[in-house]
């Protein structure tokens, strides 16, 4: 378990333009995290097969939904979009914004690419930075965060040249499918930019239907790839979402929660691939994968849990919503029948409706 998380339990905020919004609390927060769950990031997270311009028009309604929380009706806001290539352009900051009547005073760009031998990364190298420099910027940034490397980078560089440019930064607005290492990364980087910047008041962050966590291992699989590919083991996943992958159960055996967030929108083929190439390799062993232990990975729970132990585990305990007991149910079952699930059959299927799909982009 994170040990950010030690304390932590979400409360529900409302419901804005289709978008339930939760905030995590704990004692020993310092910033403020929120999650979101809509429709389309539903869609988006559970199905591989969302790709280019859906995926990011599905990201499109809950980040209005979360400037408006931000920003209210008829208060406008003005901010500095920074966009970390290539991930960032996949969030829609600037359409929201405009949607919002949020006034974009500049976009920064920061190119900061994984360099990857062997599914393995080796190292992160920035080539490329737009930046400009102005006094008390709000900035807004959109960007997957994993292990959190990228970010950090990223944050040390823009916070380094804003101090020897004479600029400074006021706020820090962050949008992300990401995991709990973004809270650990985000509560150290407010005491060292408050060092730089004594009226930093912080970062708001919004995570798209859960703060997830990534693989330390291959997994019960043996393919699953450390520090890049996230799960919900150790995290906190909106009761929307598990109800929609409850509803859509396969869903839930999938490598990973995006896949690459680049790729599924630009390099299209390169995408698919990498779902072929975990879906061949489930194929290839399936005789070898305990489904049961594939299962309780994926749930976050090995064994059936009372109901108020389920609520405790998914950081639910001030949740009033009625259904929960029907989803703690159902995921009880699914993981109790999780012994008859035929891996093999399962991955023939995804094979070749993801083979079917890749014609239409080679």
């Amino acid at each position: 378990m994170s040990t950010c998380l030690q304390d932590a339990s979400i409360h529900s905020v409302g419901l804005l333009q289709d978008t339930n919004v939760y905030e995590l609390r704990s004692r020993q927060f310092t910033n403020r995290y929120f999650i979101l769950s809509n429709e389309g990031t539903r869609h988006l997270m559970a199905y591989p097969e969302v790709i280019g311009y859906d995926s990011y028009l599905s990201m499109l309604p809950p980040t209005m939904a979360a400037l408006r929380h931000l920003f209210p009706e008829g208060q406008g806001g003005d901010v500095d979009i920074l966009t970390i290539l290539r991930g960032g352009l996949n969030y829609p900051l600037e359409e929201a914004c405009y949607r919002n009547d949020i006034r974009v005073s500049d976009i920064h760009f920061v190119s900061c690419e994984r360099i990857i031998e062997d599914h393995v990364i080796t190292g992160l190298e920035i080539k490329y930075e737009k930046l400009r420099i102005a006094q008390n910027r709000t900035l807004l940034i959109g960007d997957i965060i994993a292990t959190g490397d990228t970010l950090r980078l990223c944050l040390d560089q823009v916070v380094d040249r804003f101090r020897r440019r004479g600029g400074s930064i006021r706020k820090i607005i962050f949008f992300t499918i990401g995991g709990t290492r973004a809270i650990e990364l985000m509560e150290k980087k407010t005491d060292e930019i408050r060092r730089i910047f004594p009226n930093f008041e912080g970062f708001e962050c919004f995570f798209y239907e859960g703060i997830f966590t990534v693989y330390e291992n291959q997994g019960a699989t043996g393919i699953n790839v450390p520090d890049i590919d996230f799960g919900w083991k150790g995290g906190v996943v909106s009761p929307e979402f598990q109800r929609y992958v409850m509803d859509h159960p396969y869903s839930l055996l999938e490598k990973c929660i995006i896949y690459d967030g680049g790729a599924r929108r630009y390099e299209i083929p390169v995408h698919f691939h990498e779902v072929l190439e975990y879906w061949e390799g489930i194929w290839g062993r399936a005789d070898r994968i305990d489904p049961v232990k594939l299962t309780g990975e994926k749930l976050g729970f090995d064994e059936p849990l009372s109901f108020q132990d389920w609520l405790a585990l998914n950081r639910f305990q001030n949740l009033t919503d009625e259904k929960l007991a029907g989803l703690w149910a159902d995921e009880t079952e699914f993981l109790r029948n999780a012994a008859a699930l035929s891996l093999e059959t399962i991955s023939t299927q995804r094979i070749t409706a993801i083979n079917n799909l890749l014609q239409q982009y080679e």
